[in-house]
């Protein structure tokens, strides 16, 4: 899931990134609206966490761009304005939820999890394939039921490929859907993080590979 972070106090930015990055979730950062609707422009997210005060291009109006967008990601509007009226005023603007400050983080891992299978592409919240079961709220990941110990990144990446299941993920369409802005296009990471998920899934191996193409689960 990829999701962009758009909040001008850089220190609550990077607080909120990496507590979703910690739960397996490629995150992109902007500190302005100018910034936001450019990095929206260059890359699909699922959802946008959105402040409302922001510099360069208000919260209000990259809300309302990102609502007249074809392919528009689902928007959280996370804000200290927390009156009734401001989250009325939020919602009207097209936003899909609307979260005050200050806030429970866990709250905001479920409602962005609530908003993701709201699209109108998502899939089921279980996802189930080749004898997998996996679970992206609970964070758990079984096959033939015996439960799958996988770091962070190695369950992003098999949640990728459960979600696009029959068809294939290249490379580079894992680098941005698991990892974000910040990865290296050059680097092997794709490729030894897929090595251990197949250690850990064991046989028969079900992540096949196409040179050219990229992987799929089989």
């Amino acid at each position: 899931m990829r999701i962009l972070v758009v909040e001008d106090d850089h220190a609550l930015a990077e607080v909120v990134a990496e507590g979703l990055r910690d739960q397996g979730m490629a995150v992109d950062l902007a500190h302005d609206g100018l910034t936001a609707a450019a990095k929206l422009d260059l890359t699909a997210h699922d959802v946008v966490v959105l402040d409302r005060d922001l510099p360069g291009l208000h919260g209000d109006t990259l809300c309302q761009m990102i609502t007249e967008r074809a392919d528009r990601p689902m928007v959280l509007m996370l804000t200290a304005a927390s009156a009734p009226g401001d989250r009325v005023s939020g919602l009207t603007l097209g936003a899909d939820d609307y979260l005050a400050k200050p806030f429970h983080f866990p709250e905001l891992i479920l409602r962005i999890h609530a908003l993701a299978r709201r699209k109108p592409d998502a899939r089921p919240r279980t996802l189930h394939a080749a004898g997998i079961e996996l679970d992206p709220i609970r964070r758990t990941a079984v096959r033939d039921g015996r439960q799958l110990n996988l770091s962070v990144k190695e369950f992003a990446v098999l949640e990728a490929l459960l979600r696009a299941s029959p068809g294939f993920l290249s490379t580079e369409t894992l680098l941005e859907q698991v990892w974000d802005e910040n990865a290296d296009p050059f680097t092997n990471t794709v490729t030894v993080t897929v090595g251990r998920l197949r250690r850990k899934l064991g046989g028969p191996p079900v992540i096949a590979t196409t040179p050219g193409i990229g992987y799929r689960i089989a």
